[in-house]
């Protein structure tokens, strides 16, 4: 299983970094213009994750019914918070060269309270992920889910300029 998740996280790595990686960057007065980059980087995590979340929780036929009606809910809930974090994202790079003190706070307080929901989506879901699958189940999805995103992050981050000072 070890083997099956660290491929499919492999993949979507690669991916992501080549649709990023690819694609010049386009700078601008302000910044870099990423928005091409970010959607391409999203689309391949979309694709991916539920395969890799298939390969990854054997559920027996009765769960597999149950489990992905509220993994697509719980993916649309994690997807509009998402937005809102990519629309932070693309703010920052299109502006990082002329962003003032109060922006740089506003925006690093907007990234905070975007992982707060994040998290407290995530929260709101265990309970619905245990009335049809088993604990341990609901543990391993999750572990693969975090992983995931935080291979996004990483990727994600990894790209973004520093602000200029």
């Amino acid at each position: 299983m070890k083997t099956i998740l660290y491929t499919g996280i492999i993949m979507v790595f690669a991916a992501t970094v080549g649709s990023i990686s690819v694609n010049a960057q386009r700078e601008t007065e302000a910044g870099v213009a990423v928005e091409r980059d970010l959607e391409l980087a999203r689309r391949d995590l979309q694709s991916e994750k539920k395969k890799i979340v298939a390969m990854n929780v054997p559920l027996t036929a009765e769960e597999s019914t149950r489990f992905w009606p509220i993994y697509d809910q719980y993916t649309d809930e994690m997807r509009k918070v998402n937005d809102e974090f990519y629309n932070l994202i693309k703010d920052y790079v299109a502006n990082q060269k002329v962003i003032t003190d109060a922006q740089g706070i506003s925006m690093i307080k907007r990234w905070g309270d975007i992982q707060a929901r994040q998290i407290a989506v995530r929260q709101r879901f265990i309970p619905q992920f245990e009335k049809v699958i088993p604990g341990k189940k609901v543990a391993v999805f999750f572990q693969i889910d975090r992983r995931l995103y935080a291979l996004m992050d990483l990727q994600i981050s990894s790209q973004l300029p520093l602000i200029s000072q």
